[in-house]
């Protein structure tokens, strides 16, 4: 489970970096703010049921 909370954390924080530099298909789109958003979010949610 741990190995989880560092992949999601890891893949939300790299879809908003590569959004901002513009290196994500399609261009930059608010969309691909709220994947990553919510790819942290999920972190967050492994990471508070992890026992």
């Amino acid at each position: 489970m741990g190995a989880l909370f560092f992949v999601l954390l890891g893949l939300g924080v790299a879809v908003i970096i590569l959004n901002y530099l513009s290196l994500v298909p399609g261009g930059t789109r608010p969309v691909n703010l709220f994947i990553g958003l919510g790819l942290m979010a999920a972190a967050f949610v492994v990471a508070t049921r992890w026992h």
